[in-house]
C-alpha cells in the first residue's frame, strides 16, 4: 500500500479492512497541493479496532508470550524499519515539511534508535522480583496495562508513535495507533511493517482519524491507558475525559524552554547548538529552547552571533539537501505564528532577523526564522508556545533571575544551560523546574526518562520508567521458605 496517492482501508486485527467513516485530504505545505487521501476511522472504525486490540490482549498469545519472543517480534519490526528509512524519510518530508535532511537524520532514524533503547533495557527490567520484610514476603509483578490507545501528532509522527507502540507491546500489552489527521501516510507504512513483522493479529491497529473519533477512542471502555503527545490544552481535554473513568494517562505536552546563558559559556557553541536547539523541524518540536536568557553584558556579542547563524540556515523547497527551514504543516499554523511575530513587534520587542514570509516564495507556507531581543518574560511570545521558528532573546542582571525568569512558565519540559563550569552547571540545572535540562546542548538519550513538570504533562516515556507505565503492579504474598528459594 506504501506509495499510492489512496489508501481504502484500515489496519485492524491483523487485515486491512474496509473503513466507513469520511476520507481525509493531505495537503503538500510545500506545493498546497493535494498529495493523497486517506479513510478518516468513524466511531464504527474505532470500536472493530478496540475490539481487536481487546480479543489480542485477553485471549490471544501475545501477553501470555515468552518475553523474548516479544523482543524477537520487535528485532524484526526494527529490522525492516531500518531498511526503510528513505521512504519514511520522503513520506514525512511530504506530509508535514520537515527538510529532508532532518527527516533522513531525525525523524527516520530515531525510530530505530528507539526500540534498540528499549530491547537492551527489557532483559534487565524487573517484570518478576521478590521482596522480603518482617512483615511478609512478596513475589511483585509487572503485569501489561491492557489495551493501550495511543494518540500522536503530527510533528515527529512515526518517532513518537514508535516510542509508544515499542514500550507498550513489550510490556505485553495492545494498542489502537490513531495518527494526526495531518500525517497519516507514514503511519501506513508502519502498520504494513508490523504486519510484514509478524505481530499476531490485533496487537498493533492503526486508525487515522478526527477529533470526535479520536475522543470516542480515548474514552472508550475497552481502553485501559491512553498515551498522548501534543498540545497542553488538548492534554487537558484528555486527561479530564480519562478523569472520569479513572483511566491510565500519560501526556507528553508543550513547552516554552529555556536556554540558560552563563557568562563564561562558549557563544560561538551556543549559538550553533540553537541551530537544531531552536529552529529544527521549522521550529515546530514541544523540546525546542525557544527563551535564550543572557547576562546584559554579553547580550550583544551572543545576539550577533545568533543572527549571523540563522543567516547561514536556508530557507525553501524541503527536497533540497541544504534547505534547513522548510514550510509549517498549515495554512492555519502558519498563520498562528504570524500573530505572534506581529504580537511580539506590538509589544516592543525588536526583530533583529526575519521578514515574514520569504520573498519569491509564492507557494508554500513558510515563515523566515525570526529572532527577537528586548523581550520581556509577560510578552505572549515569551509565555505562550508559538511552535514555528520563532527564538526570543531575554537578559538578565545574575543567576538568581536568570533562573526566576526560566521558571517564569507554566511549562516545565525541556531546558539547557550552557557553561564551561559543568559542576556549576550541573547545580544550576538542578534548579529549574523541568522535566530534561541539557548542559551545552548534550542530549539525554533514550534510556533516560523523558517528560514534563507542571503543564507539560504527567508521567514519563522513554528508559525503564516508560516502560513502567505500561505496566500495573501486583503483589503475591508468599510462605516465608516459598519466598527464599525465590530469592
Amino acid at each position: 500500500m506504501a506509495g499510492e496517492g489512496r489508501y481504502d482501508r484500515l489496519f485492524v486485527g491483523g487485515q486491512w479492512v474496509p473503513a466507513h467513516g469520511e476520507r481525509l485530504e493531505i495537503v503538500s505545505p510545500y506545493t498546497e497541493q493535494v498529495i493523497a487521501d486517506v479513510p478518516s476511522a468513524s466511531l464504527t472504525d474505532n470500536d472493530r479496532a478496540v475490539a481487536a486490540a481487546r480479543e489480542a490482549f485477553d485471549n490471544g498469545p501475545w501477553p501470555r508470550m515468552p518475553l523474548e519472543e516479544r523482543i524477537a517480534a520487535l528485532r524484526e519490526l526494527r529490522r525492516l524499519l531500518a531498511d526503510h528509512q528513505e521512504p519514511l524519510a520522503r513520506l514525512i518530508t511530504e506530509e508535514m515539511g520537515c527538510p529532508i535532511a532532518q527527516s533522513r537524520t531525525i525523524q527516520a532514524v530515531n525510530p530505530v534508535r528507539v526500540i534498540d533503547a528499549c530491547l537492551d533495557l527489557a532483559p534487565e527490567f524487573p517484570f518478576r522480583s521478590v521482596r522480603r520484610a518482617d512483615t511478609g514476603s512478596a513475589l511483585v509483578t509487572r503485569e501489561p496495562v491492557g489495551v493501550v490507545a495511543a494518540v500522536v501528532p503530527w510533528n515527529m509522527p512515526v518517532g513518537i508513535s514508535v516510542q509508544k507502540i515499542v514500550p507498550a507491546v513489550l510490556a505485553g500489552c495492545t494498542v489502537v495507533l490513531k495518527p494526526a489527521p495531518q500525517t497519516p501516510l507514514d503511519a501506513y507504512l508502519l502498520g504494513e511493517l508490523v504486519d510484514r513483522a509478524g505481530f499476531p493479529d490485533g496487537v498493533v491497529n492503526v486508525v487515522p482519524a478526527e477529533r470526535e473519533a479520536g475522543e470516542h477512542l480515548v474514552t472508550h471502555p475497552g481502553i485501559d491507558e491512553v498515551t498522548f503527545t501534543g498540545s497542553s490544552a488538548a492534554g487537558r481535554r484528555i486527561a479530564s475525559l480519562c478523569g472520569n473513568d479513572l483511566r491510565r494517562v500519560t501526556l507528553e505536552l508543550g513547552g516554552k524552554s529555556a536556554a540558560v546563558v552563563l557568562d563564561d559559556a562558549d557563544l560561538g557553541q551556543t549559538a550553533e547548538a540553537m541551530r537544531l536547539g531552536a529552529f529544527r523541524n521549522n521550529g515546530q518540536i514541544c523540546t525546542l529552547k525557544t527563551r535564550v536568557l543572557v547576562s546584559q553584558t554579553r547580550e550583544k556579542e551572543l545576539v550577533e552571533r545568533l543572527a549571523a547563524m540563522i543567516d547561514t540556515m536556508p530557507v525553501g523547497d524541503p527536497y533540497l539537501e541544504n534547505t534547513q527551514i522548510g514550510p509549517l504543516v498549515t495554512s492555519r499554523q502558519r498563520q498562528v505564528v504570524e500573530r505572534y511575530i506581529t504580537s511580539g513587534r506590538e509589544e516592543g520587542a525588536t526583530v533583529v532577523t526575519g521578514r515574514g514570509r520569504p520573498a519569491g516564495q509564492d507557494r508554500g507556507w513558510f515563515v523566515e526564522p525570526t529572532l527577537f531581543t528586548g523581550v520581556r518574560p509577560d510578552m505572549k511570545i515569551a509565555q505562550e508556545e508559538i511552535f514555528g521558528p520563532v527564538l526570543s532573546v531575554m537578559t538578565y542582571r545574575d543567576e538568581a533571575e536568570a533562573i526566576e525568569i526560566a521558571n517564569d512558565s507554566v511549562y516545565g519540559l525541556h531546558g539547557a544551560v550552557f557553561t564551561t563550569d559543568l559542576d556549576h552547571g550541573v547545580e544550576l540545572a538542578s534548579r529549574i523546574r523541568t522535566g530534561v535540562v541539557e548542559l551545552n546542548g548534550s542530549p539525554a538519550g533514550l534510556k533516560a526518562p523523558f517528560g514534563g513538570f507542571k503543564t507539560s504533562g504527567i508521567g514519563r516515556e522513554h528508559g525503564p520508567e516508560g516502560l513502567a507505565s505500561y505496566t500495573e503492579l501486583r503483589s503475591i504474598g508468599l510462605p516465608p521458605e516459598y519466598a527464599a528459594s525465590l530469592a
